[in-house]
């Protein structure tokens, strides 16, 4: 009597979720379609989205001067009500000033570690560029017409400075 086992002992004790049912081989189906291949392309696109939404310019970033190809320092680049602004937090170059003596604003002579060098940059409707903002150069002082486009599915941002029909580009490396 103790070999003999009801029906009820035979089968595995199963977590029970309304709607879901087994098929033949075990797994769980809804609707018709196997659970386990529905959760997976789930997960994989909650991973997409994690990827997509780190096409921004939000993040820390390594300046590469284009000119030289030295990394000169490290921006952090925040958003507030669609707004971007991005502060300077490690300078690179061993020869930097220590404070922005050329700025002409109220920048003037303030710390360069820690200095506002991009304002006001807003998403173009319907694209992965942020425009019409403010870029300083704190070497010379002078600021320019910005836009921000991130390349390479966010991992690196090109960075235009504009005066008038010139401008200047650079292209910065996530370092987070």
């Amino acid at each position: 009597m103790n070999s003999m086992k009801t029906h009820c002992e035979q089968r595995p004790k199963m977590d029970v979720i309304p709607g879901l049912t087994r098929d033949p081989s075990g797994a769980r189906v809804a609707r018709g379609l196997r659970v386990k291949p529905a959760m997976t392309f789930l997960g994989l696109l909650l991973v997409a989205g994690g990827v997509f939404a780190q096409v921004s310019p939000v993040g820390l970033w390594r300046s590469i001067d284009d000119k030289s190809g030295e990394a000169k320092a490290e921006i952090r680049i925040s958003e507030s009500g669609g707004v971007l602004t991005g502060r300077i937090e490690k300078t690179l170059k061993k020869d930097a000033k220590p404070t922005c003596e050329e700025c002409k604003d109220e920048r003037k002579g303030q710390a360069i570690q820690g200095l506002e060098i991009i304002r006001g940059a807003r998403k173009a409707d319907g694209q992965d560029v942020w425009e019409n903002g403010k870029i300083l150069d704190p070497e010379n002082g002078k600021e320019y017409t910005l836009k921000l486009a991130p390349v390479d599915n966010g991992q690196k941002l090109q960075v235009r400075g504009y005066l008038g029909p010139f401008y200047r580009t650079q292209t910065w490396v996530r370092v987070q």
